[in-house]
């Protein structure tokens, strides 16, 4: 006799809906602001192309938040896992694209703190 799957909890269902899609994105867009969705499809290109452009310098979207390029320093770290574990590794010098959200957006995701 097989067995039932178990119900799901409450929580799961609450993160399984799914990200918006550019063109959802795009007709959303177009419809508040009245302008036709291929209009509104040329926006989100073109911001997606000056944040490319302009991420070294940190790009702003306002409201949401700030693109920044990052610079790590070169380290030491000892593997932990695999063959090399217990080993000292160097992890060169790198850098990293960093998003860092606005006051705003925090706020008005997660709530204000009091």
């Amino acid at each position: 006799m097989a067995k039932a799957p178990a119900p799901k909890p409450a929580a799961a269902k609450q993160t399984a809906a799914k990200a918006l899609t550019k063109s959802q994105i795009a007709a959303n867009l177009a419809e508040k602001v009245e302008i036709s969705k291929k209009q509104a499809v040329a926006v989100l290109d073109l911001l997606a192309e000056m944040s490319y452009k302009n991420a070294k310098n940190s790009f702003v979207i306002p409201g949401v938040g700030k693109m920044v390029l990052v610079s790590r320093p070169s380290r030491e770290m000892i593997m932990r896992f695999g063959p090399k574990a217990g080993q000292k590794i160097k992890v060169p010098a790198k850098r990293v694209l960093k998003f860092r959200f606005a006051k705003a957006a925090k706020d008005a995701i997660l709530g204000s703190k009091k």
